[in-house]
């Protein structure tokens, strides 16, 4: 091959190249941005990190995230639900560790689940054998419409830790408390 020919190839890939980072850098913030939730009560501490999608026009229950199937609950890697201590999750029990929250999204119901294998990419590799906890929430008409997936984390009356989903017109909800809670 001639150099000019060379030269001529180089420089094509590198207008492609910058076209490329150009058009990345064009887009702005991913549509699914990384979102860390953070919340302490007492001397317990609760973290979520997911990546929060947005509603954008599309249908969202039913079919963009089906009932009844397992879900990373957000997109990209499964959602991570941390805690510093041993806890009981409306009731049940939940050792301290890092957890892939899933869920499996139902009318009028869910199951929250909280999976060992935290590190995964969806929920593609989702095995049930790993589950530590199952529990089931209602599900209800969120009090605003809620254009970008969140998690919000308060206390109640009783100062127990409550995490709320929301997204759409759809929120569910789950009690976290320690032993020395009521």
């Amino acid at each position: 091959m001639k150099p000019i020919y060379h030269t001529r190839l180089l420089f094509a890939a590198i207008l492609l190249v910058g076209l490329t980072f150009s058009a990345q850098a064009q887009t702005g913030k991913p549509k699914s941005p990384p979102v860390t939730t953070s919340y302490t009560v007492g001397d317990l501490t609760i973290d979520i990190n997911y990546n929060a999608p947005s509603v954008r026009g599309r249908e969202v229950w039913g079919a963009l995230v089906p009932n009844g199937k397992v879900w990373r609950t957000g997109a990209n890697s499964a959602t991570t639900f941390s805690i510093n201590k041993d806890v009981l999750i409306n009731g049940e029990a939940l050792a301290a560790g890092k957890y892939a929250l899933f869920t499996i999204p139902g009318k009028g119901e869910w199951t929250i689940i909280f999976n060992k294998e935290a590190n995964q990419w969806g929920a593609y590799s989702y095995d049930s054998g790993k589950d530590a906890l199952r529990i089931t929430t209602k599900t209800g008409k969120s009090p605003e419409f809620t254009e970008q997936m969140a998690f919000k984390i308060g206390d109640n009356d009783e100062n127990i830790g409550v995490v709320s989903f929301l997204w759409e017109n759809l929120q569910t909800s789950f009690n976290v408390s320690t032993d020395n809670q009521k």
